[in-house]
């Protein structure tokens, strides 16, 4: 009864001084000028400190060393930055602190070696620059511990094991949760090197590289639809054929160079899920008549010319794109390079224009 008789207190003193609550609280200086990111941002305070917010529910305080806590923030979890001896468990990240030259920041991996396809990255690893601890559910916390662990960046699989995040945050590791995969915009998950560079004393060189990015972007985002269709896909062993959906990144590159995608008719477009398997009829029906053809090898491995391509199913023989010679493969570590989605686009644009160059995550099958 008091608890509650407290509260109303409260309240009615919020309701009486609303100016007064707050009062103490420092305003920010300003914020990170995000372009496409929506799921994350990002105060900044006197002395270098910062407010990060991530999806609904996660703030953080990025502190420097030696730097006093802003008034009102007191309470907010705290990541010491420039934050060392990284735990990656997000595979999506690691090509970012790549690009921004912050792999020295990493110190452990959830990707076994031999699972990446990124040269450097399984290079670290197999040189125990990064060690692996094993999967995202079932770390090795005395190999985390035996070092020190600066900070643990999941992705949001982690909410399915909720003991991990506990267990981390007992040992005293601070656990951020990304949502780059959330992300409506595929230069929206390029924008989190931003947020890494500021976790990592890099703000310049992560700055940088985004800015590249969105260069490069822009020198496509205003082309003229190109009125093409495209099928992206792979088939599995026991025949069926894997797509995106229509919400999926993949897709949304797609129409981003100017395509459009050849499914349009998909069950359960409303899943969270971004793919879905179709049977082959399925498949040949809408893409039969389908301009270009991307085959998917990061699932399903290379395909090293037109016979091996054919020889997954007869039936792409009658495919207007492999008559025409517009059949391509992408690179196998397209899906790890979360860099990618600029160059990705530039690239789908030029097999839109027929253009005959090197390209960077595409490949023609031949």
């Amino acid at each position: 009864m008091r608890r509650a008789l407290c509260v109303c207190l409260v309240l009615l003193a919020l309701l009486l001084c609303p100016g007064t609550a707050f009062a103490g609280t420092a305003e920010p200086l300003g914020s990170m000028d995000l372009q496409y990111a929506e799921h994350f941002s990002v105060d900044y305070y006197s002395g270098g400190a910062a407010r990060l917010r991530i999806g609904a529910d996660q703030v953080y305080l990025l502190l420097p060393a030696g730097c006093e806590v802003p008034a009102g923030l007191e309470a907010l979890p705290r990541i010491p930055v420039p934050a060392e001896k990284l735990y990656l468990a997000s595979s999506s990240a690691p090509d970012l602190f790549l690009r921004m030259g912050a792999l020295d920041a990493v110190r452990y991996s959830s990707t076994a070696p031999e699972n990446w396809r990124i040269p450097e990255l399984r290079t670290a690893m197999e040189e125990e620059r990064i060690r692996y601890v094993g999967k995202y559910s079932a770390p090795d916390y005395e190999l985390l511990l035996s070092e020190g662990c600066g900070l643990a960046i999941e992705n949001t699989m982690i909410l399915h094991s909720p003991a991990v995040r506990e267990k981390l945050e007992e040992l005293g590791i601070p656990v951020l949760i990304e949502y780059s995969s959330y992300e409506s915009h595929p230069l929206g998950r390029v924008e989190w090197i931003r947020l890494y560079g500021l976790l990592t004393g890099r703000q310049a060189e992560a700055d940088a590289f985004f800015d590249r990015q969105r260069e490069l972007f822009r020198t496509v985002e205003n082309a003229a639809p190109s009125g093409k269709s495209v099928a992206f896909f792979h088939l599995t062993p026991g025949g069926g054929v894997v797509v995106r959906r229509a919400a999926d990144y993949v897709t949304r590159m797609i129409e981003l160079a100017g395509g459009k995608t050849a499914f349009t008719d998909l069950p359960g477009e409303d899943s969270a899920l971004s793919t879905v398997t179709i049977q082959l009829e399925s498949f040949y029906a809408q893409a039969r008549d389908a301009d270009v053809l991307i085959y998917n090898s990061t699932t399903a491995g290379d395909v090293e010319d037109l016979d091996a391509f054919l020889a997954l199913s007869p039936v792409l023989r009658d495919f207007k794109a492999v008559k025409e010679n517009h059949v391509w493969c992408t690179e196998m570590s397209m899906f790890q390079r979360s860099s990618a989605a600029a160059d990705m686009i530039a690239d789908i644009r030029a097999v839109l224009d027929g253009a005959d160059r090197d390209l960077t995550y595409l490949h023609r099958i031949q």
